[in-house]
């Protein structure tokens, strides 16, 4: 099993549209990265979505995997944003 910093969270937002989903997780599997939860909901035309991605596994690096979800997000007209699974929680702790 893998530890936490081998654990992204990946997060998408923007007009809901087909193929998001898809798009997103055909990268992760392009490198190597296995998503281990995932949550989508629809808020009035948008689209959010949050995956815990383990990237233990992964043929790029992290940097790499960034950049390429970022590619990915701009070709589908959303935001997608990968961050550390820590730094994510360290971000949003209450």
């Amino acid at each position: 099993m893998s530890n936490n910093s081998d654990r992204i969270v990946v997060t998408v937002l923007g007009k809901d549209r087909i193929g998001i989903v898809a798009g997103v997780s055909s990268v992760l599997a392009e490198c190597g990265a296995n998503i281990i939860d995932l949550t989508s909901t629809q808020m009035r035309g948008l689209f959010v979505m949050m995956m815990l991605v383990d990237i233990s596994q992964a043929k790029v690096s992290f940097e790499e995997l960034q950049e390429r979800l970022k590619r990915k997000g701009e070709e589908l007209g959303v935001q997608v944003l990968a961050q550390h699974e820590n730094i994510f929680y360290y971000m949003h702790r209450v």
